[in-house]
């Protein structure tokens, strides 16, 4: 099954960051290592808004506006996540896995490009 979020690859979105680069998780013991946040106005699967990692910002931001290079389809969850960066701005595969892992090894997941 593919995402219901791959209508959003290439879109330009604004992000709002709850959760900025060195911030704790609320309830687990993990700090994130890069901006993470939602799009505002949007639903997923799990009735909370679309969450997004964002990709090449080294400081804590509370907004951000890029365009979707990816998406991380869980396998075993309903909860994909975007991967947005700074127009123009790409990452490898091999490189998004590296840099969302702090998260991501929990689940098994794939991708989409």
């Amino acid at each position: 099954m593919r995402s219901i979020f791959e209508k959003y690859l290439g879109q330009e979105v604004e992000i709002v960051v709850d959760r900025p680069l060195g911030s704790k998780h609320p309830k687990f013991d993990m700090v994130y290592p890069i901006n993470y946040g939602y799009v505002p106005n949007t639903k997923a699967p799990d009735g909370e808004e679309i969450d997004a990692y964002i990709l090449g910002v080294e400081k804590p931001v509370e907004k951000f506006e890029g365009r979707v290079i990816a998406i991380i389809h869980r396998l075993n969850d309903n909860d994909d996540k975007l991967v947005v960066a700074s127009v123009g701005e790409n990452f490898s595969d091999e490189q998004i896995k590296e840099l969302t892992n702090f998260q991501e090894r929990y689940f098994k997941s794939e991708i989409l490009r």
